[in-house]
């Protein structure tokens, strides 16, 4: 692999959101709003003495893991997007460009822009409403590492499914976080989902984060073992997110659908 490839679809990704507000300004404005909103009704559910909870750590800090994942998740499909909208996928693999390559860049770019919006999370949670990660401790870090990856491969898989089905397919796309979150238990214990939902929930990654993390505030330590799994199972969803996305793209290399990509066609 080389890194001057790599760069060079960063750098694209860099003159794309310098030139326009419109893809700059959406890193932080959302990301934003959610800690602000979390933020008061965290407030709002504190005055309430009665509860004996503190509910900071418990809904503002899975708001801004949440968050992080969704923005890996969507940093990956977005920069894929652009080169969906301007039909640009004949230019740039007549380079010597690689397709690993591409993949890394789409991924250095994601990583770049999901962290300036964590950076952005961390310094309103911890400056306007008080949240302190101290109280995840040392898990901490390898909560946000577990959804990075787990992040990374959806929106690799996600990038594929447009690729095989075509641009106006990008719809699909969109509600996926929405309809991961039931089965994550971000707000709620695992315990309390239906017997069907918990099945499901064993084989999505960000479950084992958010149990941990609440495990840990209510009795000050977490199962490492249930965080392993997860670590495994998004690494076995990474390779297999890479595989799909090859797959499909050399499908499409071989049946011309890259040279006649168009907004119009779905199928």
């Amino acid at each position: 692999m080389r890194m001057r490839h790599v760069a060079a679809i960063v750098l694209r990704q860099y003159y794309l959101m310098r030139g326009s507000l419109s893809r700059f300004v959406p890193l932080f404005a959302w990301v934003g709003v959610d800690i602000v909103l979390w933020g008061f009704i965290t407030r709002y559910l504190n005055s309430f003495q009665t509860a004996g909870l503190n509910f900071v750590p418990i809904f503002l800090g899975a708001v801004l893991l949440w968050d992080f994942f969704t923005r890996v998740m969507q940093g990956v499909t977005i920069a894929f997007f652009e080169d969906v909208w301007a039909r640009n996928f004949l230019n740039i693999f007549a380079s010597p460009l690689s397709l690993g390559e591409y993949i890394a860049g789409l991924v250095i770019t994601s990583v770049i822009t999901s962290s300036l919006g964590l950076l952005v999370m961390l310094i309103m949670a911890t400056s306007i409403f008080g949240l302190s990660f101290f109280t995840y401790g040392a898990m901490f870090l390898p909560f946000l590492f577990l959804l990075l990856f787990c992040g990374i491969a959806l929106g690799i898989c996600c990038s594929a499914i447009v690729l095989r089905l075509g641009p106006a397919s990008e719809w699909f796309v969109w509600p996926i976080p929405a309809l991961i979150t039931p089965f994550a238990g971000v707000f709620y214990p695992i315990a309390t989902l239906p017997p069907w939902m918990r099945c499901v929930s064993m084989i999505i990654p960000p479950s084992y984060v958010f149990e941990g993390m609440r495990s840990i505030i209510s009795h000050g330590a977490t199962d490492p073992t249930a965080l392993v799994r997860g670590a495994v199972l998004t690494l076995l969803y990474l390779i297999l997110a890479c595989l799909f996305f090859r797959r499909v793209f050399r499908q499409a290399v071989k049946s011309g659908l890259i040279a006649r990509y168009s907004a119009e066609s779905v199928g």
